[in-house]
């Protein structure tokens, strides 16, 4: 089933072209979507999409669901009557705030040249999930400082604009004795969402924008990883702060629970990041698989890949190699047009990667070909592949064992 890798190692003097494909109605890859699923688990798994803006993907995490049960039970306990209706229209100025807010660092970050990204949002702001198939972008604190604070400035603005409103559509609105957020009086929420939203965000406690614009100041001389856990470790103390001053308003234990959770979500997806970033294929590659035939049958394809844990497959022609048919595409057309052989069905456009490649590198590979199989080579000769499957694989492991190692380096 399997040719030795020894007969493998022919030169590979066929490559098809390498032209990539562009279009703008491309359908994406279901294994790979899964595999961008898997690298955010976290923060992807527990929220759902909410639309995009400024090419910016906006999800609401389900935690901000809680606030429902969560208000309520604290206007009963104030004895206050909150209705559904002011109830949801509260809730609907939270999320509102919280998308503005976003809305800020997105216009900065979109002037400023950073890739695109995902948004997870929190009551008490969002959590970055950056295109891990876009390069990398080179790190620059005062960039990464001007997003940071641009969001707070959007509260701030977003605020101003609600007392000057509120001061003469609703003369009779009190907006500023009392800063508690209650369902009474909901011209005075607009005003106060923003203003604590602002204020909390500008504590350095990392996920928060104080608490990037620390990293961004600790990141001047540390590795990037390096400085996220710091922060993060600064944040976990706000947090337990949070934690003790719920004992006298209860928002202040829901801010603490969201700073903690947000804070362990972007330290593993910062140690995602370093994974990415410095690990290099020839690290994960698989260099024992089976390849098939231009001239198997699509029985025969499928009978070799009932017996080995391969999804995707080189295909060899002699010493050459080309193309890669996945067993998916096999399955699919014996399901809709019967037997035939591999040729017919296999992809003849498809990107190599040397060994020394880093996996962010291969992964922009992979979904810049809607592909999910990389060859590896070594001045033409192929002597590995990486699929999707084992690279979401090898990435989990690897991230895990980094923060594992780092915990133990940690005083």
């Amino acid at each position: 089933m399997s040719t030795p890798l020894r007969e493998r190692k022919g030169r590979l003097r066929n490559f098809p072209a390498m032209t990539r494909i562009h279009s703008r109605n491309r359908t994406r890859n279901p294994a790979l979507r899964l595999g961008r699923i898997r690298l955010q688990q976290s923060m992807r798994t527990w929220s759902i999409p909410m639309g995009r803006i400024f090419g910016v993907e906006l999800r609401i995490h389900f935690l901000f669901l809680l606030l429902f049960p969560f208000i309520s039970f604290s206007e009963r306990a104030a004895h206050l009557n909150a209705t559904p209706e002011r109830l949801t229209a509260l809730i609907a100025i939270l999320l509102a705030s919280a998308v503005a807010h976003e809305v800020g660092h997105a216009l900065v970050e979109r002037l400023s040249g950073s890739p695109r990204r995902a948004v997870v949002l929190f009551p008490i702001g969002g959590v970055t999930v950056f295109d891990e198939t876009q390069p990398e972008i080179t790190p620059d604190w005062r960039r990464d400082t001007r997003i940071a604070l641009a969001g707070p400035a959007a509260s701030l603005l977003i605020a101003g604009c609600g007392a000057l409103v509120s001061r003469f559509a609703v003369p009779q609105a009190s907006l500023w004795p009392d800063p508690a957020l209650t369902t009474t009086n909901l011209p005075h929420a607009v005003v106060w969402a923003n203003l604590w939203l602002a204020a909390i965000n500008l504590l350095p406690a990392y996920p928060l924008d104080g608490g990037r614009v620390l990293r961004a100041y600790f990141g001047r001389t540390m590795d990037p990883v390096v400085a996220t856990r710091r922060a993060v470790s600064i944040g976990r103390g706000f947090a337990a702060a949070f934690f003790l001053a719920g004992i006298w308003d209860s928002w202040f234990l829901l801010i603490g629970a969201f700073l903690f959770i947000a804070a362990q979500i972007e330290e593993r997806s910062a140690v995602f990041h370093s994974v990415l970033e410095t690990v290099h294929l020839e690290d994960i590659m698989l260099t024992d698989f089976a390849t098939l035939s231009p001239a198997d049958t699509l029985e025969d394809a499928l009978e070799k890949a009932v017996h080995c844990l391969q999804d995707d497959f080189p295909v060899i022609r002699g010493s050459d190699m080309v193309g890669v048919v996945s067993k998916q595409k096999i399955l699919q057309t014996l399901r809709s047009e019967g037997n035939g052989y591999v040729q017919s069905v296999m992809s003849r456009i498809f990107d190599v990667a040397p060994r020394s490649e880093t996996l962010a590198s291969a992964f922009r590979k992979l979904s810049a070909r809607n592909t999910s199989i990389l060859p590896v080579v070594d001045q033409q000769h192929l002597v590995g592949i990486v699929t999707l499957q084992n690279l979401m694989h090898s990435m989990a492991l690897l991230a895990e064992t980094r923060k594992l190692r780092n915990a133990a380096l940690e005083p």
